[in-house]
């Protein structure tokens, strides 16, 4: 019997050190010193469809940062991207080939809040970060402690805007309009009716629009009767461009507050003179007078043939955000770099200072921008 219970001993220790040399194994060692970290990083872009423009823009500045990266040597990126096409269930099947079949050890991306909401379970799930660099709904880091974003959400970019626009231009009555199809668009308006609220404006009317419409007289028939001060829209620019035009062109001429999908270049491009007097909140300003903006504008002009906008921006940052971590790390493993991406404080990128909160959100200051002489400049 005591010859029994010694040799289950032995069979159990035997199977404990085979288990947990497994489970070590498992783990990803840290690089050997002076040995670049290699990296797999998933990007989940919008490609094609509607909103291309954003993915070109983000998956533009993505390859700008990877290439410099890459050529210090110290951290050696390959990067996966996969086309998303704005769509939900696109985003998903993204997100679980980068996450199974690539076996990325993080994912940037995706383009749109309502992409991110089910994207980001599935990589939370799967214990991956992922990083959303256009993503400013509510809700978005609340999905779980594997998500980020380095994207200024709208609960701070639009009390900024509004507060300005509101003393400037002395506005007490504003007519609110909004995409009723998306969580990107319905969030942006959730926050500009709490901030009129807090303000104490009032709201004359509050009107509603889907993705890809084409024709808003009956909505701006209605805004331009009750003769508000200003109009606070949240729109991609698609939408917001077409918007612009149209009301100028049927002599709406108050102000126009827009949300984050109006802080593209393509929003002036669509809506042409139209988009002059637009006031955007943004954590980027091309024309900074900062050395590292000044670097990173002529490098992607140089690459691109254009110049870089905040989504451009947001991306480039969240890539050197992604490898400073990787480096913290010490190696290429999705825990480690989610906590270090966690602890990420004072970093310096071209958007200005940048620190994660304890939910993992943004903690920056926004700028708050208008459309002069057909481009962006600060609004004072």
């Amino acid at each position: 019997m005591k010859r029994n219970v010694r040799l289950v001993a032995v069979v159990a220790c035997a199977l404990f050190a085979f288990v947990f040399m497994g489970a070590e194994k498992a783990r990803k060692p840290a690089a050997p010193k002076g040995e670049p970290i290699q990296a797999k990083i998933g990007v989940i872009s919008i490609i094609t469809g509607q909103g291309a423009a954003y993915g070109e823009a983000i998956t533009n500045g993505i390859k700008l940062a990877r290439d410099e990266v890459n050529a210090k040597g110290e951290v050696l990126i390959d990067l996966k991207i996969e086309d998303s096409s704005g769509k939900q269930e696109q985003a998903l099947a993204a997100a679980q080939k980068l996450i199974n079949s690539e076996k990325v050890v993080a994912i940037i991306g995706p383009t749109l809040s309502n992409e991110m909401f089910v994207a980001g379970p599935e990589a939370n799930a799967s214990g991956v970060p992922i990083m959303g660099t256009s993503t400013t709904a509510k809700g978005i880091t609340q999905i779980g402690k594997f998500v980020f974003r380095n994207a200024l959400p709208e609960s701070q970019a639009i009390p900024a805007s509004v507060g300005m626009a509101v003393k400037k231009y002395n506005i007490r009555k504003v007519a609110l309009l909004y995409g009723n199809d998306d969580a990107f668009t319905k969030s942006g308006f959730d926050t500009m009716k709490e901030v009129s609220e807090k303000l104490k404006l009032t709201i004359v009317t509050i009107q509603e629009f889907q993705k890809g419409q084409a024709d808003y007289k009956a909505q701006l028939t209605k805004i331009a009767s009750l003769k508000p001060d200003a109009v606070f829209c949240s729109a991609l620019y698609n939408e917001g461009g077409v918007i612009l035009a149209q009301a100028r062109k049927m002599g709406l001429k108050v102000p126009f507050v827009g949300g984050n999908g109006f802080n593209s270049p393509k929003v002036i491009e669509i809506a042409k003179e139209a988009a002059e007097g637009l006031i955007v909140a943004t954590p980027w300003f091309g024309e900074k007078n900062d050395p590292k903006v000044k670097a990173f504008v002529a490098k992607y002009e140089k690459a691109y043939g254009k110049k870089p906008d905040q989504f451009a921006a947001q991306a480039y940052d969240a890539f050197y955000i992604m490898t400073n971590a990787l480096k913290a790390a010490g190696t290429a493993d999705r825990m480690k770099l989610r906590d270090a991406l966690a602890a990420t404080r004072n970093f310096q990128g071209v958007l200005g200072n940048f620190s994660f909160d304890a939910e993992r959100d943004v903690v920056m200051t926004p700028s708050v921008l208008i459309v002069k002489g057909g481009k962006f400049a600060l609004f004072n």
